[in-house]
């Protein structure tokens, strides 16, 4: 890859696609196209292949996915399946066939089986059965995966798919409906606060285990491994390092200065006990995360107030 090749970057407006769309920018490349969701629908096979067949394109990012938590993925197994199945499969085969010559593709660290051992080491892939909350959505990030594998093996394609943890950070959906943990309890927390309200309600036990990793983070390794790895292997990108669920419900109440009580409802899904993501391999090329969580919190929080607490404006 050169600094003026042209990228096609999907999913730019996303957590994570605008977060590797700043760190692209901050390297200096500057042939970066985009498209929006109304500019071009990913899910339509036409449009994408008039689209690849219009464009010279030597590397594609595809950060584009129908994303959410717990509560959405529960609610919508085949639209999360179908749509990310759509998605992938269209710019993936779109890209081989007009020969991009290097394709980068986010997976997720839900692929795992539920109950494989911990650390998530890339060979643990495929042996278990999946966590059934999110199941339609692990099925097709697995799907991309080995479609980049087999057009690696079998047309020498440099289709690479990296797997990172829950992520958070700027430009993340706090839309209490479908938001990933950390936006949800922010969100949650910081109406409870200026509200005066006594208690917040958690999904879960909260004795379960995750990875967090601060979305300019996985834009950093992104662009590294984007720069570096070449292989049909998938690798996992992230902190590897956990945190119970109460715990970070802690972290984030002393950040936003939460006063009042925690309560979790056991009575929801906890989803996989632990979930936390072996490095070691992205580890050996030289790469580490920079931010730890709580800075990462204090980050986010202080973006969200800029961009959503209605007393700044």
């Amino acid at each position: 890859m050169n600094l003026n090749s042209k990228i096609f970057l999907a999913g730019h407006r996303g957590l994570a696609g605008s977060a590797i769309l700043r760190k692209l920018l901050e390297k200096g490349y500057d042939n970066i196209i985009t498209r929006n969701s109304l500019e071009l629908d990913l899910r339509n096979q036409f449009n994408v292949n008039e689209f690849f067949k219009n464009e010279d394109i030597d590397c594609v990012i595809l950060a584009a996915a129908k994303v959410g938590g717990i509560n959405a993925n529960m609610n919508n197994l085949s639209g999360f399946l179908v749509d990310n199945l759509l998605i992938q499969t269209n710019v993936i085969k779109a890209a081989h066939d007009n020969n991009v010559k290097k394709l980068v593709f986010l997976g997720s660290s839900c692929i795992y089986p539920k109950d494989s051992k911990q650390p998530l080491k890339e060979d643990y892939l495929l042996t278990g059965l999946l966590e059934p909350t999110n199941e339609g959505y692990a099925i097709a990030k697995i799907a991309g995966l080995k479609l980049c594998e087999y057009y690696n093996n079998e047309y020498g394609k440099d289709f690479i798919t990296v797997v990172p943890p829950n992520l958070y950070g700027m430009n993340d959906n706090f839309n209490p409906d479908s938001s990933h943990v950390i936006a949800g309890i922010l969100n949650r927390m910081h109406n409870a606060k200026i509200n005066n309200l006594p208690s917040v309600k958690i999904w879960g036990s909260g004795n379960q285990f995750r990875e967090f990793m601060h979305v300019d983070d996985m834009a950093d390794a992104v662009v590294f491994l984007l720069e570096r790895y070449s292989n049909s292997e998938f690798i996992n990108i992230g902190t590897g390092e956990d945190i119970t669920i109460k715990d970070l419900a802690n972290l984030i109440k002393k950040v936003i200065g939460f006063k009042g009580e925690l309560i979790f409802d056991s009575s929801k899904p906890d989803g996989m006990y632990r979930k936390v993501l072996d490095v070691s391999k992205i580890s050996k090329f030289g790469w580490k995360y920079q931010i730890s969580l709580k800075q990462g919190l204090i980050e986010t929080y202080n973006w969200f107030l800029e961009e959503f607490d209605s007393e700044k404006k």
